[in-house]
């Protein structure tokens, strides 16, 4: 039952107690009433307890790891430092 039927049947139990005023004899509407509005109140009641239930949210601690960053390696010939470039030539009309 949701929250919406739930609230149907307080306002019906609510109408039936409390503003309709009939005598059926083997029926009595108030209780009637009553009996409707107690069920409305436990199905409303169900329904949020499971709705704040499935809404938990679950937090993960973070795994740590260990990054070990070494620092580039420059090569050194004859005392100068070699400088290493990379160059892409395109020739004119190859698809990008």
């Amino acid at each position: 039952m949701g929250i919406g039927a739930s609230i149907f049947l307080i306002a019906l139990g609510a109408i039936f107690a409390f503003a309709i005023n009939a005598n059926l004899g083997w029926l009595d509407l108030n209780v009637v009433g009553w009996v409707l509005m107690l069920v409305g109140l436990v199905g409303l009641i169900t329904t949020l307890y499971f709705w704040s239930s499935r809404r938990r949210t679950v937090v993960a601690a973070p795994v740590r790891q260990r990054v070990v960053a070494e620092e580039p390696v420059v090569p050194v010939q004859d005392d100068r430092v070699v400088r290493e470039e990379y160059r892409e030539v395109r020739r004119p009309g190859y698809p990008a």
